[in-house]
């Protein structure tokens, strides 16, 4: 691990011996959070000069030494071009530093090409008037995400400073994200962990697969809950990395797809718009008081009317 520290906008890090020779857009990417801000984002911070190793400006193929002082100034974030919506959001907990909420099923979290509004964060947008800038201008305050059709807990920073902590647990592994899923088949064993890295697929660039070729760490924990007739169990699922799909992925590759994924699954066979994966459990550590937040929200009332469907049959 290397060091870092937050200095208002500030970053900086002194290289590990393990990460000499990283590409400094791939090393910052990474050092700043797994999945909170885009390696995209970070290469246009080093090509307006944000980045600096060793007091000497550099381009984003610069390979990076151990022992090297990098830092990165962040820019100060643009005039957002997203509209604020009045949007209703179940909201859990909120204070100066962070939001927390229950996400429905089918809203977006960022705007993106084909969801420029109606987002998560055209309701966050509305609804704190101040989030993070980090992310730039589309992903204000997003320090992680789940997908569209997955439905529970997130958490947003409502500045660059709680921003940065929450990002930094989630690197660390501290932040608690447990998710509840169905999924097909009949697991045989009652828990177990899931080590297989994921990356793009080389058939289909939209879609994750797991994979050797250019990949990133991945492990997900499972227990059964619940193992309904001999075709579905219920099952927990804890995240120790959050790699885009991961849980969906990590599922397939095991031959137990979720219920309803309209990617990654079999064709429809339960009633429900997209995959039964819900965030029901995220805790972390607040970012300025230091006290652990815990939070649980019950499966969707859709999620919940299909195991009942199943469990009568």
């Amino acid at each position: 691990m290397s060091n870092s520290q937050f200095n208002e906008e500030t970053l900086e890090w002194i290289v590990a011996p393990e990460q000499s020779g990283e590409r400094i857009d791939k090393y910052i990417t990474e050092s700043i959070d797994s999945e909170g801000i885009s390696r995209t984002q970070v290469q246009e911070w080093i090509k307006s000069g944000a980045a600096v190793v060793d007091g000497v400006t550099v381009k984003a193929n610069f390979k990076v030494a151990e022992g090297n002082v990098v830092q990165l100034q962040i820019p100060e974030p643009e005039d957002a071009a997203i509209v604020p919506e009045n949007i209703p959001l179940d909201v859990l907990y909120e204070d100066s530093d962070v939001i927390v909420v229950n996400k429905p099923r089918g809203m977006v979290v960022h705007p993106a090409v084909g969801h420029s509004s109606g987002t998560l964060v055209n309701a966050l947008m509305y609804h704190c008037k101040d989030l993070s800038g980090i992310n730039g201008v589309v992903r204000p305050g997003i320090v992680h995400r789940i997908d569209k059709d997955t439905t529970g807990l997130l958490m947003a920073a409502k500045n660059d400073l709680a921003h940065v902590s929450l990002a930094q647990q989630l690197k660390e592994h501290t932040v608690t994200r447990k998710y509840i899923a169905l999924v097909h088949g009949n697991l045989q064993h009652d828990q177990g962990t899931i080590d297989a890295p994921i990356g793009r697929d080389s058939r289909d660039r939209k879609l994750f697969t797991v994979t050797d070729h250019n990949s990133r760490h991945a492990v997900t924990h499972f227990v059964v809950l619940e193992r309904i007739g001999f075709d579905y169990t219920l099952v927990e699922l804890q995240l120790e990395t959050g790699r885009t799909h991961q849980i969906r992925v990590h599922m397939k590759y095991i031959g137990h797809p979720l219920a309803g994924d309209p990617v990654y699954g079999r064709n429809k066979t339960v009633a429900l718009n997209g995959q039964a994966l819900h965030a029901a459990q995220l805790g972390f550590t607040h970012p300025r008081t230091g006290e652990r937040l815990d939070f649980e929200v019950p499966i969707p009332a859709d999620m919940e009317h299909v195991l009942n469907s199943l469990r009568l049959r």
